[in-house]
């Protein structure tokens, strides 16, 4: 065994990059506990833990008490009665016969078990460094420049339903509220799944990242730092921060409608909530009489109250930015197809400024040199 452990160790690590490159073609699986799985692990990785989270708390304990000898024994003979299951596994998760194996630092974990994939004839690569080194990776890759497009507006413009019809016409696009399962404001996770982990979001966009051409445009809404309980990593979040951007102009009226409908779903009780949070800024007077609002289903004076303070959000938000517009659109009842169409049209042909006036539609060219 230690032979094996040897030639696994050398002949079949992979550093991170080597790792990358094969992550879209063969199975990664991830040994470390369920919990750190569920905590943040590579997208897509199976997690088949070596040990449950209790039998590494107690080789944990052991190995602080009476080092590293007695703590190996207790891992082998927690380990002894699954391996026939370990390796049927092994076998239904990388039926080729070939997969990628991590733990949390690329030691005896992933090692152990793959010395087991590889006698039971599953050829199994390690990680240099585990989990560790991939994200080590991960954040220095987020100050990588990405050529990004910002689509901003004020709250409820229909940014996110403009940003899926680019990406449903072929253009790059970085959703980084479906990333998070939140769609931004107080509200955003009424009707949505339970969020990741900050360090899961992370794994998620930085896995989109990696699967675009950075070099071209690629659009992405409008966020603050948090997204829910989570944040957009930092060094990312400055390039959003002076990237080119595009503004949606679109009517106070038409924002109401749009938010009614999305959030018109949503329980009486979410929605009071959500304002209560907002209580110390909203003011408490407006606090209760939204809340009264949303109580008696008169949801669109509730939103008109609501979405004053929003405005004043981002109007603030705007003057922290270093952005360039190299777009403005002033929307008036085109459909977030049209408005997308629009978006690619002028960037094509370098125009400024689209805008509706006295129902007309009018062109304002204004190439750079």
């Amino acid at each position: 065994m230690p032979i094996l452990l040897y030639r696994v160790m050398t002949d079949l690590a992979l550093d991170i990059r080597d790792f990358l490159q094969r992550v879209d073609t063969l199975p990664v699986l991830d040994v470390r506990t369920p919990a750190e799985y569920e905590h943040a692990h590579i997208p897509g990785a199976v997690n088949m833990p070596l040990f449950s989270n209790e039998e590494r708390s107690v080789i944990g304990t052991l190995y602080l008490k009476k080092g590293p000898s007695q703590a190996l024994l207790k891992g082998l003979e927690f380990i002894r009665p699954k391996m026939k299951e370990l390796a049927d596994t092994g076998h239904h998760i990388a039926p080729g016969g070939e997969a990628m194996m991590h733990c949390w630092r690329g030691g005896m974990r992933s090692n152990s078990m793959a010395w087991l994939m590889n006698t039971v004839g599953i050829k199994t690569y390690t990680l240099v460094g585990g989990y560790r080194s991939y994200r080590r990776f991960e954040a220095e890759y987020f100050s990588r420049p990405v050529n990004l497009i910002v689509l901003g507006g004020m709250t409820g413009s229909g940014k996110t339903a403009v940003l899926k019809e680019l990406n449903f016409r072929g253009n790059q696009i970085i959703d980084l509220e479906d990333l998070a399962s939140h769609k931004g404001s107080v509200f955003g996770g009424i009707g949505m799944p339970d969020q990741p982990s900050t360090e899961q979001f992370e794994n998620y966009l930085f896995f989109r990242i990696m699967h675009i051409d950075t070099g071209q445009p690629v659009f992405i809404e409008d966020e603050s730092l948090a997204i829910g309980k989570v944040f957009i990593p930092r060094s990312f979040y400055d390039q959003m921060s002076t990237a080119e951007s595009i503004h949606l102009m679109v009517p106070f009226e038409r924002r109401v409608e749009n938010l009614v409908h999305e959030y018109s779903g949503g329980g009486s009780i979410d929605l009071a909530t959500g304002v209560m949070r907002i209580e110390r800024r909203l003011g408490r007077e407006n606090a209760v009489k939204a809340v009264d609002l949303i109580n008696r289903g008169d949801m669109t004076a509730a939103t008109v109250l609501i979405l004053k303070y929003y405005d004043k959000i981002y109007a603030r938000s705007m003057n922290r930015h270093k952005r360039k517009t190299i777009q403005t659109i002033r929307v008036n009842h085109e459909s977030p197809g049209e408005i997308a169409e629009i978006i690619i049209s002028n960037l094509k042909n370098g125009t400024k400024t689209y805008s509706i006036q006295s129902g007309r539609r009018m062109w304002v060219q204004n190439k750079s040199g």
